[in-house]
């Protein structure tokens, strides 16, 4: 008789994290297209040029916010992508904006590298924004194996204590990279703070069972 090869835990954690991954980025996609327009004319609009940035992009927002991120970021014939709206309007809001945007589709498209380089680029001014994009680069840098810049980026992320939709999917990113780099104290500390701090939050739901995977049964 064949012998049943038993899957690993953390090949079923990372599993997981996977899919939970993709829908935070979703989330986070449709939640920041809706709002950061209102955000960039109360906090950072000033002149007749940014104004006009601002509008400019709002095709490709909408590109965005469909997951058709090679039209976002290039647009076609008519409209604009986020890459010309950052280059003819360099040194506005809304140049620094698509920053965040470009670093966004490259990491749904994949490539990390741009990724990582556009969101360090990014200046989020202490906005939600800022959050948003140290969970990318989160993402970017876990995805390339680099598990101490996912962590410290997670960290980063999951710093908004008065926000309870996205912090605590930050905080699940954390523990798990706290896992993968065996470091079990951490991940505990993490997921205790889920339970403690966002016990309504989605990722709530099986805080039990990740803490008790890593070793705290109530």
């Amino acid at each position: 008789m064949a012998k049943i090869e038993e899957k690993n835990p953390l090949d079923n954690l990372m599993h997981k994290y996977e899919a939970n991954k993709k829908r935070i980025n979703t989330i986070v996609t449709v939640v920041l297209v809706a709002t950061i327009g209102g955000l960039v004319y109360t906090e950072m609009v000033r002149k007749p040029k940014v104004e006009k940035a601002a509008t400019t992009i709002a095709w490709a927002q909408r590109m965005l916010e469909v997951d058709s991120f090679n039209l976002a970021l290039n647009g076609n014939a008519e409209h604009p992508g986020f890459l010309s709206v950052k280059k003819k309007y360099s040194g506005t809001p809304t140049a620094n904006l698509c920053n965040h945007y470009i670093g966004v589709c490259y990491l749904q498209m994949g490539d990390f590298d741009n990724a990582i380089k556009y969101l360090e680029d990014f200046d989020g001014k202490g906005t939600q924004l800022s959050y948003a994009a140290w969970g990318a680069l989160g993402d970017a840098y876990m995805e390339k194996g680099n598990t101490e810049k996912g962590i410290q980026y997670y960290e980063k992320a999951a710093g908004n204590k008065d926000d309870k939709v996205f912090t605590p999917m930050f905080l699940y990113r954390l523990a798990v990279a706290y896992e993968i780099s065996n470091n079990t104290e951490k991940a505990q500390e993490a997921y205790k703070r889920i339970k403690a701090d966002f016990p309504q939050s989605q990722v709530a739901q099986d805080i039990d069972r990740h803490l008790a995977r890593v070793g705290i049964i109530d």
